[in-house]
This record gives structure tokens, sequence and C-alpha cells, in this order.
């Protein structure tokens, strides 16, 4: 069942532009390798050629020892290489079913076997630990249930290497764990695993070995067992990578900018209140479906509310959308980068100035204005592109979440929230992040962070919200908080 494969001299070019220079490398069967790299050292670009997304401009692919150059990723499945991919690929107005079918489809003679397809759909669902019916439309899944979605369509089509691309990102630890079991077995099964990943704690915990990238090239690799999370940092940014956060500044002796009082979203979150005071930075904790980024959809108008009041200095406001809170001076970082975040179809220009056209425009927009916030932008926030005038859709995924911090900072905000800020982002962008959320509250911005990565909200946060089955369960200080007790509390069992 596994299969061998080797990259030989392999080159990538988007224009005039080398992505990927040489590459040397092979990937034996029946392992798990650990794919490392920071966002643009070409991990992913690698693994579209070898799963047919795209193909190499020099150099050879082979697959157990023979010559491959896929034309499209159906001819790499047919050779039993999937990717699963770090942004979603669902159709949104299919069923689950259709979805994991879709191209692949089960026919009894000239007809769908659409029986045959939602109970083998039901299957795959349940090794992933989706209990859903497969009749649901994609767009009605939280972003979890995409996710998982994803990886039970790779799972049907019977891969020998599975390539993994952020898969946990948002999944809740329960859910990181049914994957990690259902990665074992496929690996006593003979399937090669390729997984690509900025949580090193899981790279350390299942790969046998890691293979690391960097600025496109082809940098080392070492049996997991024998290299530390640091030294995988270290390896992945090419120098040495201290103090992940920042020094923790104290609050300064304010009124809350933002106070919500007993804010309810149906179906999402019952009377939930809370404040933020310049300077301050609050996080948010909480399983999958605790109604975190709902909450905030509603305070946003991104969502109807069922009562509740919001304070901004002082002063009742009510939001009716997202525009209308962004000219209050509250401004919201979405989830779903791909989806809410950016309109990955139009160029950087155009989606970092969206929020702020006002600003460019005299009474005319100003293309001038425009380009001078891009060059800023792309200076403050480290966002690598080989040309300012590409579309979104040509970053990487960690670019693509700079260029987003970026376009809800550009109205000037008093009150941000970022939510799942590092989603996808490697271990030096992290921290870029994280010191950049610091620079934001020392400048006297009310920060709130949601987030699933609790290390993150410890290392950063002022004090922890806390919130289960849509109610606040704790508002936590940071010193002395653990990972231990943030669980317990999403949990119930605190």
């Amino acid at each position: 069942m596994s299969l061998h494969v080797g990259f030989s001299g392999i080159s990538k070019d988007f224009g005039a532009v080398r992505v990927l220079h040489d590459v040397h490398f092979e990937l034996e069967p029946g392992r798990v390798y650990g794919l490392l790299g920071e966002n643009g050292a070409g991990k992913s670009t690698l693994m579209k050629i070898l799963s047919g997304y795209e193909t190499a401009s020099a150099g050879e692919l082979t697959i157990d020892g023979v010559v491959q150059r896929f034309g499209n990723s159906r001819e790499a499945e047919t050779a039993g290489i999937v990717l699963i991919h770090q942004e979603f690929n669902l159709a949104d107005d299919l069923t689950v079913a259709e979805n994991i079918f879709l191209g692949h489809e089960l026919r009894r003679g000239w007809l769908l076997d659409d029986v045959a397809m939602r109970a083998a759909a039901r299957e795959v669902l349940r090794e992933v630990g989706l209990e859903i019916d497969p009749d649901t439309r994609a767009r009605e899944l939280i972003v979890a249930e995409k996710q998982l979605v994803e990886i039970a369509k790779a799972l049907s089509r019977r891969a020998r290497l599975l390539v993994m691309d952020e898969p946990t990102a948002t999944l809740t630890p329960s859910e990181t764990e049914r994957l990690f079991e259902l990665i074992a077995r496929l690996k006593a099964a003979g399937t090669t695993i390729v997984y690509i990943s900025h949580k090193l704690e899981e790279v350390e915990r299942i790969t046998d070995e890691i293979v690391v990238m960097r600025d496109g090239r082809f940098a080392t690799r070492a049996p997991t067992a024998e290299v530390s999370r640091h030294q995988m940092a270290n390896l992945m940014v090419g120098r040495e990578l201290s103090d992940m956060f920042p020094p923790r500044a104290p609050v300064p002796d304010a009124q809350p900018v933002l106070r919500v009082r007993e804010l309810s979203v149906p179906g999402w979150a019952s009377e939930v209140s809370f404040d933020v005071r310049p300077g301050e930075i609050v996080g948010f904790a909480g399983l999958v479906g605790a109604g975190r980024t709902e909450l905030f959809e509603g305070l946003l108008g991104l969502r109807p509310r069922a009562g509740g009041a919001v304070e901004l200095d002082g002063r009742a406001v009510s939001f009716r959308s997202p525009r209308d809170a962004a000219r209050h001076g509250v401004t919201y970082l979405s989830e779903d980068r791909k989806g809410k975040g950016l309109h990955v179809r139009f160029s950087l220009l155009e989606n970092l100035t969206l929020m702020d056209l006002e600003r460019h425009a005299r009474p005319l927009l100003d293309p001038r204005s425009e380009r001078r916030a891009l060059r800023r932008a792309i200076d403050e926030f480290g966002i690598r592109t080989r040309d300012p005038e590409v579309s979104a859709t040509q970053l990487s995924g960690g670019n693509q979440q700079k260029l987003a911090i970026a376009k809800v900072l550009q109205p000037g905000p008093r009150v941000v929230v970022l939510d799942e800020p590092t989603r996808g982002v490697d271990v030096g962008a992290k921290r870029d992040i994280y010191f950049l959320i610091q620079r934001l509250a020392a400048g006297g911005r009310a920060v709130i962070v949601v987030s699933s990565e609790l290390m993150e909200l410890i290392g950063l946060c002022h004090r922890v919200v806390v919130m289960r089955g849509g109610h606040l369960q704790a508002t936590l200080p940071a010193e002395g908080l653990t990972e231990e007790a943030l669980i317990a509390h999403a949990t119930g069992t605190h």
C-alpha cells in the first residue's frame, strides 16, 4: 500500500520569481513526516506539486522510482496521493455527502447511488469523530466541522500518501486527539503522512521525522526524537528564537472603554457580561461551540441580538453592522480568513483600504494615498510578497493573516477584536503578531483576543474570560494561570 516519494532538483517559478530552489529529499513509505518552515518557505507549493495542483518548473518527482508529472489532482489521487488543504475547499450549496464524493460519485448503472454515498459518508465521518447528517449543507457547518469534513473527504479516497496542511487549526483538544488516533491507524496500515503544522508540540508528539524548508530550499531533516521544540523553531527561522511573548505591561487605571452587560445571541450566547479597559488585553477561551465567535458577531451586528446593553466610553451604542462598529471605533478580525476576513481575489491594496476608503477619497479615490498605505502596511506587518500588485490569493496563509490584521487596523480603532489571530501562522510570524498586539495595547487600544491556543492567552492577556455552552464560566487573572485551569473551566470540571 505504501509508496516512496523522491524530489530531485525541484524548482518552481511564478512568472519571473522563483519560489522553490533545487529541492532534494525523499519520503520513505509508512512514516509520519513533519514538514516545517515559515510562511512562504515553500512547503505548500511543494506539496501542491506532489498532489497535482501545480507542476514543477524544473526537476523530477518520482513515485516508487518512476518519474511522474501529474497534470491535475485527479491524476495524483489515482496514484494514491491526496492533499487536505489548509483553506477549505467545500462547495457551500452541496450536502456533506455530495462534497465528500464530488468528482468521485458512486453510481448504479447510469444513475447516482445517493443511498450508497450517504452510507459511505456516514462511515468516514464516524472515522473522524463527526456525528452529523450527511444531508447537511456545507454552509450550515461551523469552521471545525468543515475541517473534519475535509479530512473525511480525503479518507474516502483511500490514500497511500496523505498530506495534512494545518489540520488541527480549528479543532478542539478532543477532536485533535481523535485525529491523532486516526493518523496512528493510517500509519499502522502503511499510509505515509506528511503533516504540516506550526504547532510544534503536535509535530513532536506524532511524527517520526522532521523535514525543514527555508526560503524555498530544503534546509535539513532529522529524527523527531533528536530535536527539541526550541530547536525546531530555530531551524525554521534560521536563527535563535527567544522571548516568544512580550513583557506584560501594567493596565492603566482607567474606566472601561467597552462595557457589555447581559448580551445574548440566540442559540449561541446567553447573558454574557464583560468589559475591557484602554491598554488591556482580554482573552476569550472555550471549546469549539462555546459561543465565543458568535458572541462577538452579535456584538458587531453580524448576528441578531436578543437583549443586553453595550456602552462605549460610557455611552450606550448598538452596532448595526461591522462598518457601523468601525465608525464608532470598534473593529473585528474574523476567524475565517478566506471566507470573511479577506476578498482573496482582490489585490492587496484593495483589501487593505476596503474598511477605510473615506480616508483615501477627497472626494475621489486617491490611488497614491492607497499605495502609500500599502507600503506602510507591508513594512510594519512584515507582509512577504513578490509583487505588491498581486491578489491576496497568491499570498501564503500567514501573509494573508498579516494582511487581514493590517486591514482591521486601518480605520484606527480604539477597540480591536482579534478572533484566532495566529491561526495558520508560523512560529516566527506568531511572535511578530504577539509583539504587535502588545504594541496596540501599549498605544492605548483595548484588545480582545479570541483563541483556541491556551498558551497564547496565558502569555499575552491580562485577564482571560472562559465560556462554556454559551455562558460565561469565569474571568481569570493572568498571574498564575495554567492550561489545566482553563481546560477545567472550559469543560465544566473545575
